[in-house]
């Protein structure tokens, strides 16, 4: 069941209630795009928790980065994929559910809170998207991630076909 159309601008709306701000999209590192729309999806690049180009922190989450810092990394990461969503498709309020959250973590060796980490991903998509942001997911832990970032968070979307 596709819940129902959300008020033109209610996606932005509801952002700027819960203080949050889309950012610009974050460019490629590589040969890749940000977010590509296949029929009725969108699936975005992995996104690091870049905030205005650069990496707020690096290292290995359970080492150099704890688990508590890694959860608001995992919500930057997300709020970023939203950005590439709106990049390819314009409005926010065209998203009929998010379908899947894939998120890495570059885990020291002992580290397993993978899960909880994601949590910051997963808890800001319902913040934002309230039903149409419950989803399925994947926490994986990895042992390293592109400018040694300790989070990575892609999404899969699927739109409305109003």
């Amino acid at each position: 069941m596709t819940p129902a159309p959300a008020a033109p601008g209610a996606v932005e709306a509801r952002l700027a209630e819960l203080g949050l701000t889309l950012p610009d999209v974050v460019p490629p590192l590589a040969a890749y795009q940000p977010a590509v729309v296949s029929g009725p999806y969108v699936y975005t690049a992995g996104q690091l928790p870049m905030v205005e180009g650069k990496l707020p922190v690096t290292g290995k989450v359970g080492a150099e980065v704890t688990a508590e810092e890694a959860k608001e990394l995992a919500r930057t990461c997300a709020l970023n994929a939203l950005a590439a969503v709106k990049s390819v498709v314009g409005d926010l309020d065209r998203i009929a559910r998010v379908v899947k959250v894939v998120g890495f973590v570059a885990s020291a060796a002992d580290f397993t809170g993978q899960p909880a980490v994601l949590n910051g991903a997963s808890e800001l998509l319902g913040e934002v998207l309230g039903e149409r942001g419950v989803h399925a997911r994947s926490a994986v832990g990895v042992a390293v991630l592109p400018l040694d970032a300790p989070v990575e968070v892609e999404i899969q979307v699927e739109l409305r076909q109003d």
